[in-house]
Order: structure tokens, then sequence, then C-alpha cells
């Protein structure tokens, strides 16, 4: 029996679902994008000047760093990924704005936070410090540095 149904032909049902596949796999690497809160984009408006992502490869590889299995976040220039199932505390996203300023700051920024973490472990690193300080400071109502 034949069925009365149009159907597409195999090679585009095939080629629909490759590229679904690899959309799966990239939002598997890079994450989603991800659009934050209008009462903390209210609240604190300079976060609107970074890129927000949700999951990814990234999150992961800096945990492995810390020999955890993810980080809360981690910037690369002005891109933040956000951990899957990481609150939207405005701490973390200020301590991760900071860093895009970091970026924006200095080209060499990469190369010396690694340089410092190595030698002085992740905690004392003087970025993280500035970034702590950062988001402590602007959550305390005091406007910000940078």
């Amino acid at each position: 029996m034949v069925d009365p149904r149009p159907t597409e032909p195999l090679t585009v049902r095939r080629a629909g679902s490759i590229v679904r596949a690899a959309s799966t796999i990239w939002r598997g690497l890079v994450g989603a994008p991800m659009a934050l809160p209008e009462s903390l984009l209210a609240r604190y408006p300079e976060l609107a000047h970074a890129r927000w992502r949700r999951g990814g490869v990234f999150v992961r590889i800096g945990g492995w760093c810390l020999g955890r299995a993810t980080v809360s976040g981690i910037t690369l220039g002005r891109t933040v990924w956000v951990a899957p199932g990481v609150s939207l505390a405005p701490e973390l996203l200020l301590h991760e704005l900071r860093h895009v300023h970091q970026f924006a700051e200095d080209r060499a920024f990469p190369l010396r936070y690694v340089w410092w973490s190595l030698r002085h472990g992740y905690l004392r690193n003087p970025y993280e410090a500035d970034a702590r300080q950062f988001a402590a400071s602007r959550v305390d109502g005091v406007p910000p540095s940078a």
C-alpha cells in the first residue's frame, strides 16, 4: 500500500537530522545564549556590556584546572559562560564582568592570569582578588571603579 501523505525525500530528512545533531553538539561546546533577568540589568546596568552563555565546555575546562567538575563561571574576552544550574547571583555576574574589563584593559591578560594562577594559586591570583573586590563593592552599593 502506498502512503497517501506527501513525504520529504530521504536526503532532506537525513540533512535535517544532521543539522539537528550538529546544533546539539555545538550547544554542548559553546553553550546557549542567555539573557539576564531585567531586574538584574535594572540594578546593575553594566552587566549588559558582556555576552552571557549558559553551559558549554569552558566551565568544565575551568573546573578541571581547579580539580573540580566545573566552575560557576568563566570569562573569555567579552563572553561569560555560567555553568548549568548555577544561580545568577549578582556577586558571580559582577565578578565575571570584572574579568571582561581585565580582558579589555590588557591584551596579555590571559597569559598573566595563567602565570599568576600557576605561581600563587587561584585564590591568591591578584586578578581574582580584584574581581572579588569589584563584585563586593558593587553589591554593597559602591559605584564601580572601572
